[in-house]
Formats: C-alpha cells, structure tokens, sequence
C-alpha cells in the first residue's frame, strides 16, 4: 500500500509528523492518479466491485430455472447460492494475509481473471454437482476483491478526495444487490439462465485490462509470510458451518432438526477455538487484533448490522410484491430500482465533506433516513398503490448515501497503510456475514409472523361472522364452487396476514436503526476526515 493511502487514512488527522521510516521490502510511494487514468481506474475497480457483488444475489432468482433443466428439486438448487455464501466468506478475511504474499495488484488481478474464469465454466456447468463445484471456486476467488477494491481506489486519489473515492465504491456495493435479482430475472426469462454468469466475461477482461494497464506498476513488493495451518483449518471449519446453518436454517425448520443443531455446535466451538488461536498466534491469518481498536469494532458493528437489516428488507420487499401484491417481476423491479437514484446524485457530496463534517453526524443522517423509510413501509396495507411504494424506495436511496461512506471512515481512522488490506477484508467479512445472517432472520421471521396472523384472521372467517357469510355467498353467486370459495377467501387472508408480517418486520427494523445510531456515538473517530486526508480511510 501506498503512503498516499497513509495520508487518506490518517494524514490530516496527524499533528503533521515528519514522515514515517518505510520498511526496507516496500517499494517507492506512488502519487495519486489524475486525468484519464483516475478516471479508467475508478471505472475498472468499480466494475470488478459491481461485477462481484452482483453475482451473490443474481441467481437467486434463477434457482427455478436451474433446477429444472438440471432434473433436480428446487432445494437442491439452492446450493448454487449457498456453495458461493460459504467460499466467499471463507475467503474474505484472509485478504491481507494474501496482499502481504502477493501484492494487492497481482492478487486483484488474479482473483478478477481467475473470478471469470469460474464464471464461464459455472455457465458450462453439465450437472447440478458440477456447477456447485465451480460456484465453490468463484466465490473462493472472489473474496479479496471487494476489499482490495477498496484500498486501491483509495490510494488511486488524493488525501483531498478520498471520501469520493470512498462514495464512487460505495455505490457500486449498495446498488449492486438491487439490481442482481432483476437483472437475473430479465436474463433467465428472456435469455437462458447460463448468461447470468457468462455476463461476467466482458465485464471482468475489461476491469482487468484497465487495471493492469493503470496499477501494475504500483504494486507493493511480495513478502514471504508464513501461513498459519491451524488457523486456516478452523476459520474453514466455523465459517463454512454457520454460512451452511444460515443458508439451510430455514429450509430445515432451524433448530427442530438435528443437523441445523450440529452445524451450531461445529460453529460455534470451531469459533473459540479459532478465537483463542489467532489470538496468540505470532503469524495470524486473519488479524483479530484489529477488533482491539475502539473505532473499528464499533463501526464495523454498527455497519454490518446496518447492513444486515437494509439487505433483509431489500430480499423482503420484492417477494411481498410479487407473492401477495400481484406484482410481476418487471414492476417490482421499477417499483425499487428508483433506490439508487439519490444515492447517485447525494453520494459524491458525502465523499467530498466527509472531512469536513463529523462522520458520526453523517452517518446519524443515514440511520435517521433508514429509520423513516421503514416506519412509512410500517404503514402499508394490501390497498397500498404504487405511488405509495415507490416514496420511501426513493427516500431510501438518500439514507443509502450517507450510510457506508462514513462507516468506512470511521472503520479506517488512524490505521496505518499496512493494516489497510487486512481491516478491509475482515470489515467487509463481518458485514457479508451479517447480510446472509439478516436475509435467513427476515425470511423465516416473515413467515412465523404471517403464520401467527393468518391464524388470528382465521378465527373470525366462520359462520357467526356476516362479512365471511357474505363474501362467501357473493363467490358462489359469481359461480365459485365452495372449494373454490374457500380457497379464494384463504388467499385473501394469505395477503393480509403476509402483509401484516411484513409491516411488523419493518416496523422492527426502523426501531433497530434508531438503536444504532447510540453505536456510532460511541467511536471517536480522528478529526479532519476524509476529505483532509484523514482517519476516514
């Protein structure tokens, strides 16, 4: 890393010291970028951020598809998403231990080459074993690039600019899950279900010719770090338990079976084991010690389980409109696209002042604005149209704009280049983790909670009530046989007790954000910010 980076981090927030000794192995620093090659780089780091986290959520969707060309059940099927959940998140936080092996360079630009690779051989896939076989490798591939993303782009701009650094990254990461299941649904119905993956190909060759072409003589010389076995074995042991509990909980009635119960055992004792071993470890391979600084831990907890709520209600929000508003998926996907258009347009004036406002404030903004959208959400009933929706998806792209630029500088304030790839990608491990963790929380809490009302409502659709009398004779007058009749009052209920789930959760997820703006109070991150080259980033 750069001592540019030195200075977007914690330049401005130090009282100007001379500079600090560089280590004999670490080459010459590199001055930012300018003119044209700024821009291509943005561009090419941020479509390799794009393209990743497109690909966690863009063949959710197409599970159907898949599993019926493959002659295999749906639940099969969904290990497609689960075998990427797992390898991704395995391989995430051991990001620094590889940037110290290899360079950030070269390991960005093998994990994007090696990424598409793996996606042109999961399209190619013959059989359901296959495919989830190459799933495991493109998301063991992809883990470094999202925070790798990070730390070059921000040694790629000015102490000055580095929170627009921080804003053109941030939007990629946000928008991206948005955009995944629409787009895998436009490709599976009107294409065929091998093109969400094949779609990576143009996209990855040129970020990594973009890439190569702007940073490959800026990369930080390898260093021959030793590689800690055991810590290794027990981050695969817990990680790959709790991605496949998270992932299969639902599907297996939690902990009503016996091997949800055994995965937690596994995770949870693999967890202590791992914890006490990195610990003491001299070499480790993932950097605990990280979790030591008051400002990282706060924030990467505010930010993960910020996080892990928006993207719960992102998955909810498409599947309550189309199962029980009679939406189709193309205007579902108008309904919420709209999210990223504040975020767009708010997201550089974030960047560019967050050295000049408190990012506690900026990010109380974001926590605010979350909070607001999802009372309003609270507020829906089957009689919402779709005016009614699209408000708060536009307001909530504003929250959007303030929400992870400020956690990230918080994140980074005062840490030094050399822990930067490592802070990264144990940050973003923790906030991906918490995204899996919120998607299985919603969904199965949206169930037992439509379970519970249909229950409620059921109870008044007898013969002693006039409405459910009326409504049934109106039925058979239309020519409803009386199962039919049944069945259509039933579906009625199935909205309102579906609807009414959904309002609980949002009604819970706005409480939540409030609670967490108590969080960030708690850090003290640097003052100057970003924008002067500070602890930002």
């Amino acid at each position: 890393m750069s001592s540019t980076t030195v200075d977007a981090v914690s330049g401005a927030d130090a009282p100007a010291p001379a500079p600090a000794p560089v280590a004999p192995p670490r080459p010459v620093a590199h001055p930012p970028l300018t003119g044209s090659q700024l821009i291509l780089g943005t561009i090419a780091l941020s479509l390799a951020t794009f393209m990743n986290v497109l690909d966690s959520s863009i063949a959710n969707v197409s599970i159907p598809a898949i599993a019926g060309d493959m002659g295999v059940s749906p639940n099969q099927g969904t290990w497609v998403i689960t075998s990427f959940g797992v390898a991704n998140a395995i391989s995430v936080p051991l990001t620094g231990w590889f940037t110290r092996r290899f360079g950030p360079v070269r390991l960005f630009m093998a994990s994007i080459l090696l990424f598409v690779f793996s996606s042109w051989l999961c399209g190619l896939a013959p059989n359901i074993e296959t495919l989830i076989a190459f799933r495991v490798l493109q998301g063991l591939v992809a883990g470094p690039m999202i925070p790798l993303s990070q730390t070059l782009l921000l040694a790629s701009y000015p102490a000055a600019k580095a929170g627009t650094a921080m804003a053109m990254w941030a939007m990629t990461v946000l928008v991206a899950p948005v955009v995944g299941p629409l787009l895998g649904g436009w490709i599976t119905d009107n294409i065929s279900w091998p093109w969400i993956f094949y779609i990576n190909i143009p996209v990855g060759i040129l970020a990594a010719m973009f890439t190569w072409s702007i940073y490959r003589t800026r990369d930080a010389l390898p260093q021959k770090v030793p590689l800690d076995y055991v810590g290794l074995g027990l981050l695969v042991l817990w990680v790959g338990a709790l991605q496949v509990m998270v992932d299969k909980g639902k599907e297996l009635d939690w902990f009503q079976s016996g091997q949800i119960i055994t995965l937690g055992v596994v995770a949870v004792v693999g967890f202590l084991f791992f914890l006490a071993w990195e610990l003491t470890e001299k070499n480790p391979i993932v950097d605990l010690r990280l979790f030591a600084r008051r400002n990282f831990w706060l924030a990467t907890v505010a930010l993960s389980v910020g996080y892990g709520v928006f993207f719960g209600n992102v998955v909810l929000m498409p599947l309550w409109l189309q199962q029980y508003m009679g939406y189709t998926a193309t205007w579902a996907g108008i309904a919420l696209a709209p999210v990223g258009i504040l975020a767009i347009l708010l997201s550089p004036w974030v960047g560019k002042n967050i050295g000049k406002i408190d990012p506690r404030r900026l990010g109380t903004v974001a926590f605010l604005g979350f909070a607001l959208v999802l009372w309003m959400r609270s507020h829906f009933n089957t009689q919402a149209d779709f005016n009614t929706i699209l408000v708060p998806t536009i307001l909530q792209g504003a929250a959007m704009a303030f929400f992870f630029i400020p956690l990230q500088a918080i994140i980074f304030s005062g840490l030094q280049p050399q822990q930067m790839a490592a802070a990264a990608g144990l940050s973003n491990f923790v906030r991906i983790t918490a995204g899996a963790v919120g998607t299985s929380i919603f969904t199965t809490a949206w169930e037992n909670r439509a379970v519970l009302h249909h229950a409620q409502i059921a109870e008044s659709v007898n013969g002693n009530s006039s409405t459910a009398v009326q409504t049934l004779s109106n039925l058979g007058a239309a020519g409803y046989s009386p199962d039919q009749a049944l069945a259509t009052v039933n579906r009625l209920v199935d909205q309102q007790a579906y609807t009414m789930a959904a309002t609980d959760l949002f009604y819970l997820s706005s409480a939540l954000f409030i609670l967490l703006i108590g969080l960030v109070w708690l850090t003290r991150p640097k003052k100057g910010g970003a924008g002067g080259g500070g602890g930002a980033h």
